[in-house]
């Protein structure tokens, strides 16, 4: 009888194990039709459709890789953080950062010290701003696939010094200085930088509205019937002093700033709240405007960043950014090179 009960017990293990193997691939099927469920539900929210069935395919594996690392990330547990699925979710990181970001870093070194600091000798600076609540920021804009970050970073914080001194908030348009503003690093949609932006703004003699020049996205002939109406004007633009918090501080207590930042990390692709800690460098390649600052509930210092991604991207379209960091460059890079435009009082 001993063969016999072997033999049975051979079977029993033998059958488990099958079982076992068929529940896993029951489950990965399961796994990849789920993922499927969830590209075609994002397809449909997000109004994406693909020029034919490999490209979908392509698609689908890039989502299932992006929210396979999203998922991964959030069960971690150890960042401050949160990533999501958003309107990226199908773009891998180096197609993400090729039509989103499109910062151009200066041709020419700045120097240690800004020539001229407006904002130097100020001493008390309040513990939290936010200038949405004042009424200086427009709502979140999107810059869909051209990189011109840097028109959108100009133009939010040239709106934010408009409302200052005219105390109207005027949304003003980033189009014109993608199709007007060809000098010096300013490209379009292949990439620019802020301060010639604002070079550009004083020299026309001010900025047209969104709604005379409204945006495209995508490089266009320079409206030069448009571009005769400005609604803004701006008289400078000065330099924060590089590679300092404080320095970054005292100028966003007083209006919006335009920031470069490190933004091509996947992190930053996916970020969905909470105070952003990286991971980042600082390969400056992303215009953002500098909206304010405060403290979190646990008591991380932040700046809270006006982005041009949408409103389907980060908190509502802004994120909340680690302020105070030991790097004196700030977390990726964010005081590296902010500028912001000067105005005459009305």
């Amino acid at each position: 009888m001993a063969p016999l009960f072997l033999d049975c017990k051979f079977v029993v293990v033998a059958a488990l194990i099958v079982g076992l193997y068929a529940s896993q691939a029951w489950s990965r099927e399961l796994h990849e039709l789920s993922m499927q469920e969830r590209h075609e539900q994002w397809m449909a929210r997000h109004g994406r459709v693909y020029e034919d069935d490999a490209e979908k395919a392509r698609r689908l594996t890039v989502f299932k890789n992006n929210v396979e690392f999203i998922e991964s990330f959030n069960e971690d547990g150890a960042k401050p953080y949160k990533l999501g699925v958003n309107g990226f979710t199908d773009m891998t990181n180096e197609e993400f950062m090729a039509s989103r970001n499109g910062y151009r870093k200066s041709s020419s070194a700045r120097s240690s010290g800004a020539k001229s600091f407006l904002y130097e000798n100020a001493t008390a600076v309040p513990s939290t701003m936010d200038w949405r609540q004042k009424g200086a920021v427009t709502p979140i804009k999107d810059q869909g696939q051209c990189g011109c970050c840097w028109a959108f970073s100009a133009v939010a914080a040239t709106e934010g010094i408009n409302q200052l001194t005219t105390g109207k908030l005027v949304s003003l348009s980033e189009q014109e200085l993608v199709d007007c503003d060809t000098k010096g690093e300013d490209q379009g949609c292949e990439g620019g930088l802020m301060d010639d932006a604002f070079e550009f703004i004083v020299n026309s003699h001010g900025l047209t509205t969104e709604a005379n020049y409204p945006y495209e996205g995508v490089d266009g002939t320079c409206n030069a019937r448009k571009e005769a109406s400005p609604a803004a004007k701006i008289i400078g633009h000065e330099d924060v002093p590089a590679n300092s918090e404080s320095a970054l501080l005292k100028a966003v207590a007083n209006q919006p700033v335009s920031v470069a930042i490190d933004a091509g990390g996947s992190a930053f692709q996916f970020y969905s709240g909470g105070v952003f800690a990286g991971d980042c460098g600082t390969d400056l390649d992303h215009g953002v405007t500098a909206v304010g600052y405060g403290t979190s509930d646990d008591g991380t210092k932040y700046w809270l960043v006006k982005n041009s991604w949408g409103t389907g991207w980060g908190e509502n379209g802004y994120i909340r950014m680690k302020r105070d960091i030991d790097a004196e460059e700030g977390l990726c890079g964010i005081a590296m090179q902010a500028s912001y435009p000067t105005a005459q009082m009305v």
